[in-house]
């Protein structure tokens, strides 16, 4: 039998060695295996996490889902209550919000919040002119659509009964949604839907919204003035920016008219104000309403 010698720089073999790097990947691997475990129920725990802020989502206490329209009955606190009972109309004790959501809407961030005005004219409600006119390109634009309503037709559907429901709409934002109230707001109106919106916007200010736009389609009447001078929300409120859209072929507003609201605008002090016009009647123009929406927002950062 013969025995080979193996000398010192020929260890890369020997038992020893073989048995260290042995142990040493098996310390890597289960290392390795270790994190993995920690990894993959932390992934989990995340999608999990966001799977119940998700589907824990609530208006008004009404469960819904981001990208849907939820619908709930909201109360009316006295101030609503006062402002409902104007004009003789028998006093109710809710109205009835809607709420409009992007598909990414996430209420721990701030969202810009679209209040619809609608005419009063055929009965119409807010919430009609939310999904018609509005909701499309409010929600591609990423704003909130908010609309407030009785829960049926008041006997004088006045600016002051309009004005009970949205706020009571806002306020049902505001408590479902913790830092809602320090969301950028914006109103819009369309034929006499913009003259509640002139009326409206004012007080929202004064109660503390933060009003950081007013769009105007259709409008042949200027009531944001008076609404101003009525409600006293403070000199900073002629700093809001006003979008009037204008159609060119409109009979019911003419351009005469539109054209002199905004004269009567910039004289009572409004610094901010953009018209812009399209071929259409009296109609509300959804590249109009981008065109605003737009601009609301990137004066909001």
């Amino acid at each position: 039998m013969i025995a080979k010698k193996i000398g010192r720089n020929e260890d890369a073999a020997s038992p020893s060695r073989t048995g260290t790097i042995t142990r040493d990947a098996c310390a890597t691997w289960n290392k390795l295996l270790f994190v993995g475990w920690l990894v993959v129920p932390l992934n989990v725990g995340l999608m999990l996490s966001a799977n119940a802020a998700e589907s824990s989502l609530k208006f008004a206490g009404i469960p819904f889902s981001p990208g849907s329209t939820v619908r709930a009955n909201v109360p009316l606190n006295a101030q609503e209550k006062s402002y409902a009972g104007q004009g003789g109309n028998p006093i109710p004790q809710s109205a009835v919000a809607v709420l409009a959501t992007p598909a990414n809407f996430d209420p721990r961030k701030s969202w810009p919040v679209l209040v619809p005005c609608s005419t009063s004219d055929f009965k119409r409600q807010n919430r009609e002119d939310l999904v018609q006119f509005y909701q499309r390109v409010g929600l591609a634009e990423g704003w909130v659509l908010l609309a407030g309503d009785g829960p049926q037709h008041a006997r004088n559907d006045t600016a002051a009964w309009r004005l009970a429901m949205t706020l009571a709409a806002i306020d049902a934002l505001h408590h479902s949604f913790a830092g809602s109230e320090k969301w950028p707001m914006a109103c819009a109106g369309f034929s006499g839907g913009a003259k509640g919106a002139g009326s409206i916007a004012p007080v929202l200010a004064r109660n503390g919204c933060r009003v950081t736009g007013i769009y105007l389609t259709g409008v042949n009447e200027d009531y944001l003035s008076g609404g101003y001078a009525r409600s006293h929300p403070g000199v900073n409120f002629l700093s809001t920016p006003i979008y009037v859209s204008i159609g060119h072929d409109d009979r019911i507003a003419t351009l005469e008219q539109q054209y002199n609201v905004v004269g009567s605008i910039k004289r009572t002090g409004f610094q901010r104000i953009r018209t812009g016009t399209f071929r259409g009647g009296h109609e509300v123009n959804d590249a109009q309403t981008s065109l605003a929406l737009e601009w609301f927002r990137s004066l909001q950062k």
